[in-house]
């Protein structure tokens, strides 16, 4: 009896000396991490720091279309100035042409050219390439967001631009106006990049009336008045994603501002085909401001009016205006009446 009584003293015994060793084990344990913790703390904190600070945040391309030079690369630079990391510029220019040190003062723009521009005339199909090009270049980088497209020097359907050889791969009722100078997120970018029936029609049906002093290099048009006088980069973008659906996804107007003169010209077919351009003389503090102050939109076409307004508050129309000398943009900088409203840009 005693034997049998001693076997289960025993293993009581033996048990709650496992129950100590594990206890102290994992005392140890947790002494052990502390000491861990207190020694590589410093190392953990230096490396969270370093990958906040390399985490890249959304950027805005800006995509210019120039002839050669950018007249005004020095304004942009000044818009640039310490935000760099928030835009990426693309620059489609003439072939051949090079952005170095020789033809810009502005860093943001070195070799900024894409290398497969083509040669682009004024009111012809070859514009919309030259956007399809540089929004092909932008989308290569992840970080793209926003696709802003500028110029160097910076839906109602008119009567007879609408070409019926165009039905039904693109039917009246898809036909849409706008301006060339648009912002794109980046799905509506994908939809301009990736189009095979829409910009291939352009080409073919949508160009502008000849005049009189190209009638030389093309064959004389059988009845002048009755040619279509189609402009391919205002109508392009707008028709193009009201025929894919998205119409209900963007906004019906521009954020770059320009003054239409409709009595500038004598020839009145040619009135209000380009905009004021301002020069050194125009160039003053109260003409900007008035451009700044500028909150709502009447579109006479469609008998109605819209206040324009930035995350349901009211806000400015324009971020950007056109077109501008170079002597007349180095005025306004001079005067420090461009980029005022940084806090303004870092909102957008």
């Amino acid at each position: 009896m005693s034997a049998i009584k001693r076997k289960p003293v025993q293993q009581k015994s033996q048990i709650r000396w496992k129950r100590k060793v594990l206890a102290a084990a994992l005392v140890l344990l947790c002494f052990a991490s502390l000491v861990l913790m207190e020694t590589q703390y410093p190392q953990v904190v230096s490396l969270s720091s370093l990958r906040h600070r390399f985490i890249v945040k959304p950027k805005i391309a800006f995509l210019f279309i120039a002839r050669n030079r950018l007249p005004l690369d020095m304004v942009w630079d000044a818009f640039f100035k310490g935000e760099e990391n928030r835009f990426s510029v693309y620059v489609h220019s003439r072939p051949g042409f090079l952005l170095n040190k020789g033809t810009t003062r502005s860093a943001c723009f070195l070799n900024r050219q894409v290398n497969d521009s083509i040669q682009v005339d004024w009111g012809e199909a070859t514009m919309i390439e030259a956007e399809r090009i540089l929004l092909r270049h932008a989308l290569t980088d992840p970080y793209n967001e926003r696709f802003v497209f500028v110029s160097d020097s910076f839906a109602d359907t008119k009567e007879g631009r609408y070409n019926p050889k165009m039905d039904p791969v693109i039917p009246v009722y898809n036909w849409r106006k706008g301006s060339q100078w648009v912002v794109l997120t980046r799905k509506h970018a994908g939809v301009v990049v990736n189009d095979t029936t829409v910009f291939p029609m352009f080409q073919q049906h949508c160009k502008r009336k000849s005049l009189p002093e190209f009638w030389r290099d093309r064959p004389f048009p059988a009845d002048p008045a009755k040619e279509h006088n189609c402009i391919p980069d205002e109508h392009y973008v707008q028709t193009l994603l009201a025929q894919e659906g998205f119409e209900g996804e963007i906004t019906r107007r521009s954020l770059t501002y320009s003054a239409w003169d409709l009595s500038a010209s004598k020839d009145r077919e040619r009135r209000g085909w380009h905009p004021v351009t301002y020069k050194f003389s125009d160039a003053t503090p109260v003409l900007i401001k008035s451009i700044k102050d500028i909150d709502n939109i009447n579109y006479e076409t469609e008998n109605r009016r819209e206040w324009c307004s930035s995350k349901g508050k009211p806000a400015p129309c324009f971020l950007f205006a056109r077109k501008f000398t170079r002597p007349a943009a180095l005025h306004l900088l001079n005067l420090s009446v461009l980029g005022a409203r940084r806090g303004a840009k870092s909102e957008t």
